[in-house]
């Protein structure tokens, strides 16, 4: 079972100045970034909602985290390619879970969706132990892109794809509690 944490409790500076590209014509950087990044992605969570309430159900795993990642890795699904694997074919799914972790379901399914979060909810739990449920949350959140053993400090965005991830996924997350996840 994972971790129970608030997370507007979380501390995290957003996205960074490459995830924040993604804003065309955009200054944003940062809180207001993701936030924006979560917003534009909205409306094609819609579709996925119920299964990603299912699956906070049965993994404990905040639905506004599963949101903010599935906002993250395919910006709501449409980063897919048609067979739903990532451009480079190593990762699969709205919540693109790694090939070597044998991806099972659809590529929106709720089946995907559980596989996805219950990978993240090991992370969470194996993160160290000494430190306090916040940062062993992030942590997870970090070792779900970068893998665990990349995440050794409570610094730990050093290691993620664009050193912004687990503080995007937060801020995306904080985002999405607002919104009814």
């Amino acid at each position: 079972m994972a971790l129970r944490v608030n997370i507007k409790n979380i501390p995290t500076t957003g996205a960074g100045e490459t995830t924040s590209k993604q804003l065309w014509n955009s200054q944003l950087m940062g809180k207001p970034a993701s936030h924006a990044l979560a917003e534009d992605d909205a409306g094609r969570m819609k579709h996925y909602r119920r299964a990603i309430l299912r699956a906070a159900q049965k993994t404990q795993i905040d639905p506004a985290v599963i949101a903010a990642i599935i906002s993250r890795e395919t910006r709501g699904g449409s980063y897919l390619q048609p067979d739903g694997w990532n451009s480079q074919g190593a990762a699969f799914g709205i919540m693109q879970v790694h090939r070597m972790n044998s991806p099972r379901g659809g590529k929106d399914s709720e089946e995907h969706i559980t596989q996805a979060c219950s990978l993240l909810a090991d992370f969470i739990e194996d993160m160290n132990p000494s430190w306090s449920p916040e940062q062993r949350y992030k942590g997870g959140i970090a070792a779900y892109n970068c893998g665990p053993a990349k995440v050794t400090s409570t610094d730990v965005d050093r290691n993620t794809e664009d050193g912004d991830y687990a503080n995007d996924v937060v801020a995306r997350a904080q985002w999405y509690k607002l919104h009814g996840y």
